[in-house]
């Protein structure tokens, strides 16, 4: 017996996949989420401690890795990642395909 298998492409973006609005936006807070949850973890910092890093409290960095993050802006967001001793780096440049919409992308140097 054969089983048929539904295979879908996916954009890379889950929140896009999933027909969130403003998924774009919503792809770029949770990757720097994941990047000051990986420098918490990394530095073996209490959720408190990170907290006072980023001026909140540690019940709002729970809710922030627990990826209730919608209520931060991107600019806030990238705040906080400054606080953990992270430069922060803005490059504009053409899309490679003219006449196309541009796109916003997350890459850690780490």
């Amino acid at each position: 017996m054969t089983r048929k298998v539904k295979v879908e492409m996916i954009s890379g973006n889950i929140f896009a996949d999933l027909g969130l609005p403003d998924a774009e936006a919503h792809f770029l807070k949770a990757q720097i989420v994941s990047e000051i949850y990986r420098l918490t973890h990394e530095r073996k910092l209490t959720q408190s401690q990170a907290g006072e890093r980023m001026g909140i409290s540690q019940p709002e960095v729970s809710r922030l890795f627990e990826g209730n993050f919608h209520e931060y802006s991107v600019d806030r967001l990238m705040g906080f990642l400054a606080a953990f001793d992270r430069d922060i780096e803005i490059v504009v440049r053409p899309h490679k395909k003219a006449g196309k919409g541009g796109r916003i992308t997350f890459k850690s140097a780490a």
